[in-house]
């Protein structure tokens, strides 16, 4: 036997042999997520599995249903009840001797996974109209399951501690706003309890969300695998994160900025370099600076600007600062790279006449510095706002230091949230997938078309589902729209994603219209969450409904002009700005050179595009750039048009 096959085999029986935490044995138990107000997926086979004493007989009821089993040599024990319809609340309880687990609160619904990177993660209190969603969440029928943010390089059977949580407005405001604005849809179209797991953890790649069954024979990872599987993954992070520790201590002692009172007024600064802030300093002059930079800018205030509060708006800063005004603390936020800085500046701290704004950032590792747009770059008097981007004076507080330990996170190792975040769950009928994920892999956006349908294949093949319903959210605009057409790595990742519409009972929600260009997070997470839904009523529930927008079909070349043909166009393609041309479109001949072009509707599911610069066309190319600015081409139904390109050219990522 080769080793990948014996090493398959071992993972096999490591399901369950090698599951991490394991409970005493002779203590009945069921997996964590195992809850009160849990949701069980309906006419579906009812799955409940514990542990108990070796040999010893368990009982579990679920309403009139009754099962007995009983462990195995190990204590692992499994009874499968029969399908039931939608309902409850139902009493779930397991008992072995004078042993009894009780859960109340269950209901008989759909039970959806929801997983991916940090735009799935995003919570609703961060989403647009916070405020409003989260005082109208009071949904007793959604539940809502938060998997805890685990690695291991071992098959876990269980998670970390977490609880199930009826919706509402105490509940909702940190769970992922995908999933939320996802399950509402559907909870109100099919008027049955909807139960959400969200699985997510921000900055991951897909390599760390697959199974190691299916990367063993990846000749780039399966040696990983090989190598770790089994290791003490949390020794190993234990050991590094003390040598984090120890390397953050020395920053301040080597800061000669708080040594020299950097903060306080004077003209010492004036020959110090300049930077056009907002910009994380690694693109600005300082690349591989980890440590201490402090920034400086003067403001020349009237005396009629200072009435009325004040506050400083700093944008998101990268990782650590502490902020003055005039040599007094107004702020300090730690750690904290999302977090916009609006700092309230107490009376008397402004002065008529020129104001010196210090702020001090403390790097710990990667980027550092500024993020944020430059609109969230400013001053507000208490009579006016003023804007700060632009110039600043800068200083490194700190020498060059040793490179940062670096730490094992999740794309350090593949498949360690598989294990940890995923796994646990797949003994656990569910009634479909919905992932948001890809920003971290734009890196290699070609090589993500053949992962991205080995990954869906091999949940279907974990969970024991080959057509289970997955949909997906292609990746948002982002970034300045460019003034001439060029190749794209997020347009070739959209591409890629858009390749998973070839697996079967699959389903693609479009944001290319819902995006920001100065934030990877956009907060329209409402109209993501309403296309998967659409989706997943197509997909898992075979409702006849429009649920996407145009997708290419087909081209013909006439006269110096390609026509395009769609599929989905619902109740036909339509302008949704009402303008004659569309934008978006660029055209090329066989020298591959993309100009861009003019196109218009011809028909309800046919666009025409041409170009007087380009005689002979060839191809086309629709959105085909990380951001491609406002769209107009949409079907009737009011959903965008997926971006693609008829050409087979090869991109610069492409191997």
């Amino acid at each position: 036997m080769s080793f990948n096959n014996f090493l398959k085999a071992f993972l096999a029986a490591a399901c369950w042999a090698l599951s991490s935490p394991i409970p005493a044995a002779a203590q009945l138990s069921l997996p964590r997520f195992f809850t009160d107000h849990m949701v069980l997926q309906r006419h579906q086979p009812i799955k409940v599995w514990g542990r108990a004493e070796a040999g010893a007989k368990v009982k579990v009821r679920l309403s009139v249903l009754e099962s007995t089993t009983t462990a195995n040599t190990e204590g692992k024990w499994l009874v499968t009840l029969p399908i039931m319809g939608a309902g409850g609340p139902h009493v779930l309880s397991a008992s072995s001797g004078d042993q009894t687990i009780t859960l109340n609160d269950v209901l008989i619904g759909d039970v959806w996974f929801c997983s991916g990177q940090s735009n799935m993660y995003w919570p609703v209190h961060l989403s647009d109209n916070a405020a409003a969603e989260i005082t109208a969440a009071d949904h007793p029928q959604i539940r809502l399951l938060t998997v805890p943010n685990l690695m291991d390089t071992r098959l876990r059977e269980d998670t970390g501690f977490t609880r199930w949580a009826p919706c509402q407005p105490s509940t909702i405001p940190l769970f992922s706003a995908v999933a939320y604005y996802f399950g509402r849809q559907l909870h109100q179209e099919l008027g049955v309890p909807i139960g959400l797991i969200d699985a997510t953890w921000g900055g991951t790649r897909i390599e760390s969300w697959m199974s190691p069954f299916s990367l063993l024979d990846d000749p780039e990872l399966g040696p990983a695998i090989q190598s770790t599987f089994g290791m003490d993954l949390q020794s190993a992070m234990d050991s590094i994160r003390q040598a984090i520790l120890l390397w953050e201590a020395q920053i301040d002692p080597l800061d000669a900025g708080l040594a020299g009172n950097w903060q306080a007024p004077g003209d010492y600064w004036n020959d110090w370099a300049s930077m056009n802030l907002p910009i994380p300093w690694e693109y600005a002059g300082l690349p591989g600076v980890d440590g201490v930079v402090w920034y400086k800018k003067t403001v020349e205030l009237p005396a009629g600007q200072l009435a009325g509060p004040a506050t400083l708006s700093l944008g998101p800063i990268d990782d650590s600062d502490i902020t003055y005004i005039n040599g007094v603390e107004v702020g300090s936020t730690f750690k904290n790279i999302n977090q916009p800085r609006l700092y309230p500046i107490s009376s008397g701290i402004l002065q008529p006449g020129p104001n010196t704004i210090t702020i001090r950032v403390k790097d710990h590792g990667y980027r550092g510095g500024f993020w944020g747009s430059a609109a969230a770059l400013s001053l507000y008097t208490g009579q006016e706002t003023i804007p700060l981007a632009g110039e600043w004076k800068y200083q490194a507080g700190t020498p060059a230091l040793a490179g940062r330990p670096v730490q094992i996170d999740p794309n350090a190792l593949p498949s360690v949230l598989y294990n940890a975040m995923v796994h646990p769950f797949t003994a656990m009928p569910i009634r479909g997938v919905a992932w948001y994920q890809g920003e971290s892999n734009t890196g290699q956006p070609y090589y993500y078309r053949d992962r991205f349908l080995q990954f869906i294949n091999d949940w279907r093949s974990r969970w024991g589902d080959s057509s289970l319903p997955f949909v997906f959210v292609q990746l948002a605009n982002f970034r300045q729209p460019p003034l001439s057409p060029q190749e794209s790595g997020w347009a070739t990742i959209r591409e890629s994603q858009a390749l998973g519409l070839s697996l079967s009972n699959t389903g693609m929600a479009v944001a290319i219209d819902l995006g920001d260009p100065d934030n990877i997070h956009p907060g329209n997470k409402q109209d993501v969450g309403y296309r998967l839904s659409l989706c997943a009523r197509a997909m898992a529930y075979g409702e006849n409904l429009v649920y996407s927008g145009p997708v290419y079909r087909s081209l013909t070349i006439e006269d110096g002009t390609i026509l395009i043909e769609f599929n989905h166009c619902g109740g036909g393609l339509a302008s949704i700005h009402g303008r004659d041309k569309l934008r978006g479109f660029a055209i090329a001949g066989e020298d591959g050179r993309f100009s861009w072009a003019e196109a218009e509707i011809r028909s309800p599911c046919q666009v025409a595009v041409y170009s007087s610069q380009v005689s002979d066309p060839r191809y086309v190319r629709y959105a085909w750039s990380d951001n491609p600015g406002e769209l107009d081409l949409y079907n009737a139904d009011g959903l965008p048009a997926a971006p693609f390109r008829t050409d087979t050219l090869r991109v610069p990522w492409q191997r």
